[in-house]
């Protein structure tokens, strides 16, 4: 049993914390969980009730303590979390993907997977150097979406493309070639976006198509979950 102690990204498990986050992690991933620890201040919760309904379902550890949960979540909003182990997962052939270049912010890569699998889009690539899909920040923001969602690590975006050579590009670039408005997307499509602070390198010009996303100047950008979140409806609502 590990120690509950707050989170480092050398763990070999991590935290959800929250209602809703702790109930897709049992609903999706129980192999995985170790333990839930519940605050008493929760009970009133209907959430908890199918927490606990589905966590002894699963045979798994329920701990009550208000002082833990406090302690680590660092809120004293939270009711819950649940321990898990980490896992492993990999995206599939001939599906959509949303590539993300080098995020950093644990709130920006929690929201995307949200978004994409809003969309209907099960498959995130990350490319390293990146923010860590179990740090509990991301967990949270994804509201348990990483529990359901597909994802993969890279090292370089050209052992991605390796990989999946038949997918089609689509880069998210401000100085792109086509506008968003004019744009056509082919299955099985790939859309990349840049890290929040700089975007995608200009390399990414000739990577397929690039696209960009029309905004005034009254803005330097937007912010990258808004990005992504315009692009997917869009590629979604004129994919061919």
């Amino acid at each position: 049993m590990p120690s509950i102690r707050k989170y480092t990204k050398d763990f070999g498990y991590s935290y959800s914390f929250g209602v809703f986050p702790t109930l897709e992690l049992l609903t999706h991933r129980p192999e995985h969980v170790i333990k839930v620890v519940i605050s008493p201040k929760g009970y009133k919760n209907h959430g908890i009730e199918e927490i606990q309904l589905l966590a002894r379902k699963n045979h798994i550890e329920i701990e009550k303590s208000e002082g833990i949960v406090e302690k680590i979540s660092g809120s004293e909003n939270t009711y819950c979390f649940g321990i898990f182990k980490k896992f492993e997962n990999h995206i599939e052939k001939n599906t959509q993907h949303v590539i993300l270049v080098s995020p950093s912010d644990m709130g920006n890569l929690g929201t995307i997977m949200r978004t994409s699998l809003g969309f209907g889009y099960k498959d995130v690539v990350i490319i390293k150097p990146a923010a860590d899909i179990f740090d509990p920040r991301t967990v949270r923001a994804s509201m348990g979406s990483l529990f359901t969602i597909r994802f993969q690590y890279f090292s370089t975006f050209k052992d991605y493309q390796q990989q999946f050579p038949e997918q089609h590009l689509y880069s998210f670039m401000k100085d792109a070639k086509v506008s968003l408005e004019e744009a056509s997307f082919e299955k099985p499509f790939s859309l990349i976006f840049g890290n929040e602070s700089s975007g995608l390198s200009g390399e990414f010009r000739s990577v397929g198509t690039s696209i960009a996303i029309p905004q005034t100047k009254l803005v330097d950008s937007l912010n990258l979950s808004i990005a992504v979140g315009v692009g997917l409806f869009e590629a979604q609502r004129k994919a061919l």
